[in-house]
């Protein structure tokens, strides 16, 4: 028996089979599973739901079947009376028979629900590692391209200094606390591989530390450096 088995049965096998598993001391527990896989768990739910609707619906039909038929009975005096009660413990039984099939149903549906917020959650943490991932890909890129410029010793254009100053204000949580911590301190501590350098790279990690710094986090073209005038120019102006 496999999913797709299970996939093709009519409604009415399917849940004849939910129902020989509801009660955990007879499940199998291959076909337990089976149900509460990813492409058939909705199945299993809506199909437990279901019975747990007629269920309900079939005890109050019944009450008031039976509240009607008492009504019939006491008016027909002694006679109506000792029928109506001749007929309550077969109606007690009854009750008591839906009641534990209801209890039964109820708590495989409990059981089903939470497999469904577990897949869910396993769903949501593979989505949650996936843009993680992304995002560490995006940080790495940054990265190489603000070590790029800083090798080619160019001067940085404001967009360049704006798009690595998202590495100090771009934060993600971390640990059992969710702790933010910023994409740059992702790539220096966990994300970028350690491995010793020579003096040459040394320089040049040396250099990016420099123009990470920069004042303002300005371009050195819009930084507005004043150029020196001497005092006298050899004008006596003294």
């Amino acid at each position: 028996m496999d999913v797709r088995t299970l996939t093709a049965l009519t409604d009415d096998t399917y849940e004849r089979l939910v129902l020989d598993n509801a009660h955990p001391p007879a499940r199998d527990q291959e076909v337990w599973e089976l149900l509460l896989s990813r492409p058939l768990i909705d199945r299993t739910r809506e199909t437990l739901s279901g019975l747990v609707q007629r269920n309900v619906s079939a005890l109050r039909k019944r009450k008031a079947e039976r509240e009607a038929f008492q009504a019939e009975c006491f008016a027909r005096g002694p006679a109506g009376k000792k029928e109506w009660f001749d007929t309550r413990n077969e109606y007690e039984e009854w009750r008591h028979r839906a009641a534990n099939f209801a209890r039964t149903v109820q708590n495989a549906l409990a059981d089903v629900n939470r497999a469904k917020r577990d897949l869910n959650r396993s769903a949501n943490n593979s989505v949650a590692q996936e843009h993680r991932e992304c995002l560490r890909k995006l940080a790495l890129a940054v990265q190489r391209h603000q070590a790029a410029h800083a090798r080619a010793g160019g001067i940085a254009e404001q967009s360049d200094y704006e798009l690595w100053r998202a590495l100090e204000q771009i934060s993600v949580p971390i640990g059992a606390s969710g702790e933010p911590t910023t994409l740059r301190t992702m790539l220096d501590i966990y994300w970028t591989d350690v491995a010793s350098v020579d003096e040459t790279e040394e320089q040049r990690a040396g250099s990016e530390r420099v123009m990470r710094a920069a004042p303002a986090g300005q371009s050195g073209r819009f930084s507005g450096v004043p150029k020196a005038r001497h005092v006298d120019n050899g004008k006596r102006l003294a």
